[in-house]
């Protein structure tokens, strides 16, 4: 639970030992007080709202009634050394650069080492005639989801001013509480930042079938009423009857705290790659902060500029290096996706974009000088993920890639979508703005459930749209997994590899030139009967290791045996077959049909002898990126093994018959 504010604090110098100081309990303030807790410093939380930090995305939720409180209130850290205490109900009204200490509301004094301001934003009303009226509510915080909870029970005609994602979040919470809901949105199309003209008409359809009015293209006059609200009168003559008005129309950064401290202000408080302000001891991130002339209103950007700051405060290199804008959530039940500054990408000169359609979903790709900068999705896209992160690191998009989205929607092969494979630095939750580095710390630190995962890092308890991926990561495993028997099959494909050097490098035999009767070399190449002989175990060899290859196609071999160690029978055989081929042909590989075959044998066993050192290695070679679990490094080898091998029963059978025939 949170902690009261002390009655008083003593009127004391700041030490370098004082902890760390976050103003502001909002996602992004906890996210980074837990960082900071996480890196080994004692940290001290004030947060201006009396309820214990709560995570603002699900305040949707909670108006709708589908959660309780509890069930938004943000996670304390568990990992590391640091203490980590949050005060609630203090709002701060200074800072004391010189002295290095904030002061709360109450008259409180609490010195720092480091500040880390994290006040976010708060709701833009512009004056609208009548906005003051009573029935006129904001939706930002918790206790502006509180007061229109309230008013959930006697609302019945609701009009949300604002069709951006925060709007469309507010209709969806009042029309599950049965009240009659219309968004208005000044701009052509809902969620104007995000989508494009396609996709935004495609999901105000899916709103309207929910039971939302939606009016796009109109501004809002004025707001009426005797006393309380009444009416909304739009520019296009249209008036609304309503007793409940919802403005969200934006939000504006909270300055006002490093304003009259005296640090730079823009649209935000100002801050370096460091997250710095002015003065190197105070930061600011999230929603307050301003970097490269942005000021980002999501909360991904916010989870990765308070990671920076607490990096930088622990001592480490850490930098910020800006953001891709980036929504992927649930919109009144919609799966809606955006990558990338779709506004600015739709004007921009020399990006072109590609569209497909399918099914009532729209996905819309866009390319500069051969990049991926921007996508756009309605419905579900399995590879919303992949496709932020191509927007993040700039992918290349290459013919084929464009090729396949314009005829499926698919940017990669369906088999490339695991989490598994994802870099370290692949965002895998976009509401928290956790990594898959971050995941598999996580889980080596024996978070071993999605659950758990969810209780250590955030991911995927916000719209939970990411759950599905925690769990194929949670089944991944951790580290890599060695197949069975790994080490026989290391030893025996080593063997292999030995032999097929041997086979194709080493100098032929050299035949005696006179008969000797005591010479192995005259009794092996030069006895017709033991040539036969030779050939004929060769022969049966390689069919026995042709059978056993079809393993897994001759399911009646169940019964005899596991699937490894048959795979050590046909290793163990192969090695036999390279020993065979040396015995029958003294490494002289002939002309013509006799060194097609020869040939064929010879890559045969290299290749067989690479599949089964990178099978019985495979745990390793991943663990250092070398692969994945969908395409691991065998792959490449064992299917040249097998092409090696098809021409090998015609050799055989002409080889055969020629011997005989002639």
């Amino acid at each position: 639970m949170a902690e009261s504010a002390p009655q008083s604090v003593p009127d004391i110098p700041a030490k370098s030992n004082d902890p760390v100081i976050v103003i502001g309990g909002g996602p992004v303030g906890m996210r980074a007080a837990n960082e900071i807790a996480r890196h080994g410093r004692t940290v001290t939380v004030l947060a201006a709202e009396s309820f214990q930090p709560y995570n603002r995305v699900k305040l949707t939720p909670l108006l709708a009634g589908d959660v309780q409180f509890g069930e938004i209130e943000t996670p304390r850290a568990n990992e590391g050394s640091g203490r980590l205490t949050c005060r609630t109900g203090i709002p701060v009204v200074k800072i004391d650069r010189d002295n290095r200490r904030v002061r709360g509301a109450d008259g409180t004094l609490w010195p720092y080492s480091k500040l880390v301001i994290a006040t976010g934003s708060h709701a833009f009303v512009p004056a609208i005639p009548g906005h003051d009226l009573p029935g006129v509510y904001t939706f930002r915080t918790a206790a502006d989801a509180s007061a229109l909870l309230a008013r959930s029970f006697s609302a019945r005609r609701v009009i949300v001013i604002g069709g951006g994602l925060l709007g469309l979040e507010a209709a969806r919470g009042m029309r599950k509480r049965q009240a009659h809901v219309t968004v208005i949105e000044h701009e052509g199309r809902v969620m104007p930042r995000q989508l494009d003209t396609e996709a935004g008409v495609l999901l105000a359809d899916k709103i309207k079938a929910l039971g939302v009015s939606v009016h796009t293209g109109v501004a809002v006059k004025r707001i009426e009423g005797a006393g309380k609200v009444e009416t909304v009168h739009l520019a296009s003559g249209e008036v609304l009857p309503c007793d409940t008005v919802i403005v969200c129309t934006g939000v504006r950064a909270n300055t006002g705290l490093a304003l009259d401290a005296g640090l730079p202000i823009g649209r935000g408080i100002v801050v370096n790659d460091r997250m710095q302000t002015a003065d190197p001891d105070i930061f600011a991130v999230g929603e307050c902060a301003e970097h490269a002339g942005l000021v980002y209103g999501l909360v991904g950007p916010g989870y990765e500029q308070a990671d920076t700051a607490a990096a930088v405060i622990a001592g480490e290199s850490a930098a910020y290096g800006g953001s891709v804008p980036a929504t992927k959530l649930k919109v009144i039940g919609a799966e809606v996706f955006s990558a990338g500054q779709i506004e600015q990408l739709e004007v921009a000169p020399g990006v072109r974009s590609h569209v497909w359609r399918g099914d009532g979903q729209y996905r819309r790709i866009f390319i500069r000088n051969g990049k991926l900068a921007g996508a756009i999705a309605i419905g579900a896209w399995p590879q919303a993920s992949q496709a932020q992160n191509g927007v993040q690191d700039g992918a290349t998009v290459y013919p084929w890639m464009l090729y396949r989205f314009r005829r499926t929607g698919l940017l990669w092969p369906e088999e490339a979508l695991s989490v598994t494979e994802l870099p370290a630095s692949a965002t895998v939750c976009n509401c928290t703005g956790v990594t898959c580095g971050r995941l598999r710390d996580s889980m080596a630190a024996g978070a071993t459930s999605a659950d758990a995962l969810s209780l250590a890092t955030g991911a995927g308890s916000v719209c939970g749209t990411c759950k599905p991926l925690l769990e194929e990561l949670v089944n991944a495993g951790g580290p890599p997994k060695p197949v069975r028997l790994f080490r026989p099959i290391l030893a025996l494909s080593a063997l292999a590899a030995l032999a097929a050097l041997v086979l194709s490098a080493a100098p032929r035999v050299p035949f005696p030139d006179q008969f000797t009767t005591e010479s192995l070399a005259q009794w092996l190449w030069r006895d017709n009967i033991v040539k036969q002989w030779t050939g004929y175990i060769l022969l049966g060899l390689t069919v026995a290791a042709l059978l056993i290859g079809l393993r897994k196609r001759l399911r009646v071999m169940d019964r005899l045996g596991s699937f490894d160690l048959w795979r050590l029978v046909h290793l163990g055989i192969g090695l036999l077959a390279a020993a065979g081929l040396f015995l029958h042909t003294g490494l002289r590989p002939g002309a013509n049909l006799n060194l097609a075959l020869f040939t064929a044998f010879t890559a045969t066993v290299i290749f067989g002898a690479l599949s089964g050192l990178t099978t019985g290695g495979d745990h390793a070679l991943r663990a250092r990126r070398i692969g994945t679990a969908r395409k691991p490094a065998r792959r490449l080898p064992t299917w040249v093994h097998i092409v090696a091998v098809w021409p090998l029963p015609v050799l055989l059978l002409v080889h055969v018959l020629t011997v005989y025939a002639f």
